[in-house]
């Protein structure tokens, strides 16, 4: 059965000819390749890799890079992108999102010109897999109390630290890593095989099964001075980095309760309870209209924090507040849609529940819902609250 996107306010009208087309093929794509055999991954907890070459063909590795082979697509068509490959799976938009934003995207900003030479072409293409290794065992919503260190010896650097819930890690042919270096917080190209390296892969997850999640471990890590970004010292190159991924992940979200209205839609017309469909009850018909509410919500603030990136002015408590709103209210649409199946709600047979299982986690990586909130409560009152 065909997929019917829920755009209630007409939305599509403010977008160029361009977004829907490149809207709409990806979206076509999603149907066709990717929700007919999600669910079998997510229960086998593998990912679609024989999809990764037409990923790149169709330009969706580092869509957003400008020059170096990519297409340099602008902020709404990459965030449509990311909406309709989250519509089939989370795991799917982080393994876009993670390599174009947390690992092309800082490459581009910070990276040495050889460095953009050596890595962005061959990311777009799929010939290369990146990760971001920031995340720590000990730090996750605190990353300057970062434990990896690195120790300048002669013309390289000497690492030794540990990254957890690395999305890739273990496939990741380069991982960008980030470590205390006399007191300052520096980026470095960790190339897989490098001695005292390894990223073994975290098993048993509820959550974002058809991705790849991995530590990262550095053991007295040999990394040469030319693998250092040069552009950027502090967590500025971290967090601008993370500001990048949360604008996509604001509209992959959405993706996500796309999907789950537009299932929970059509079984509640279709299941018959007391001689009548679910959709005649006053309760469904509530859920159904709050669900769309909040989806219209998202949509409206999604596509036009797009616009003012356009113009420069996607501030990262604009996209803190976009994250925020659509990662909490797409998890509750999750499970409102979950309920509205009942019990066909939790099987592999309904996409539901594998949605609200991935957003549990959505919710919480790259900033939590709590971080979030006191982000925009010190963008509000100048106060910072964490600290």
């Amino acid at each position: 059965m065909s997929y019917e996107a829920p755009d209630f306010y007409d939305l599509d009208h403010l977008l160029t000819e361009d977004e829907r087309l490149i809207r709409d093929t990806v979206r076509d794509w999603v149907s066709e390749k990717i929700v007919p055999v999600i669910g079998d991954h997510y229960l086998k907890g593998t990912f679609p890799d024989d999809l990764i070459p037409e990923m790149a063909e169709m330009g969706l590795l580092g869509a957003s890079i400008d020059g170096y082979g990519c297409p340099g697509l602008g902020p709404v068509a990459y965030g449509l992108i990311l909406q309709e490959l989250e519509r089939g799976d989370s795991g799917v938009r982080s393994f876009v999102s993670v390599q174009g934003s947390l690992v092309m995207w800082p490459i581009l900003a910070f990276g040495s010109e050889a460095q953009k030479e050596r890595w962005l072409p061959a990311m777009h293409k799929g010939e290369a897999i990146g990760c971001f290794g920031l995340t720590e065992p000990d730090h996750g919503s605190d990353p300057g109390g970062m434990e990896t260190k690195a120790v300048k010896k002669g013309d390289h650097y000497i690492l030794n630290g540990a990254k957890m819930w690395i999305t890739k890690g273990s496939v990741a042919d380069v991982a960008l890593v980030w470590a205390r270096c006399d007191g300052k917080i520096r980026g470095f190209l960790v190339e897989k095989g490098t001695p005292g390296f390894s990223a073994p892969l975290m098993r048993k997850k509820f959550s974002l099964r058809a991705s790849v999640t991995s530590e990262l471990i550095l053991q007295d890590v040999e990394v040469p001075e030319d693998n250092v970004l040069p552009g950027v010292e502090g967590l500025k190159g971290p967090l601008e980095c993370l500001s990048q991924a949360r604008y996509g992940i604001a509209w992959g979200a959405c993706g996500a309760a796309m999907a789950c209205f537009d299932e929970a839609r059509r079984y509640t017309l279709s299941r018959t309870q007391f001689d009548r469909p679910l959709a005649s009850f006053q309760l469904v018909q509530r859920k159904l209209a709050e669900t769309l509410t909040e989806i219209t919500k998202m949509q409206v603030l999604n596509l036009h924090l797009g616009r003012l990136k356009e113009r420069d002015a996607g501030t990262s408590a604009r996209v803190s507040m976009a994250k925020r709103n659509a990662c909490g209210k797409a998890l509750e649409i999750a499970r409102t849609c979950r309920d509205m199946l009942g019990a066909n709600g939790i099987t592999a047979e309904y996409q539901v529940m594998r949605h609200m299982c991935n957003l549990e986690s959505v919710n919480t990586y790259e900033g939590t819902h709590d971080i979030h909130t006191l982000m925009l409560g010190h963008e509000i009152t100048g106060i910072q609250a964490f600290r």
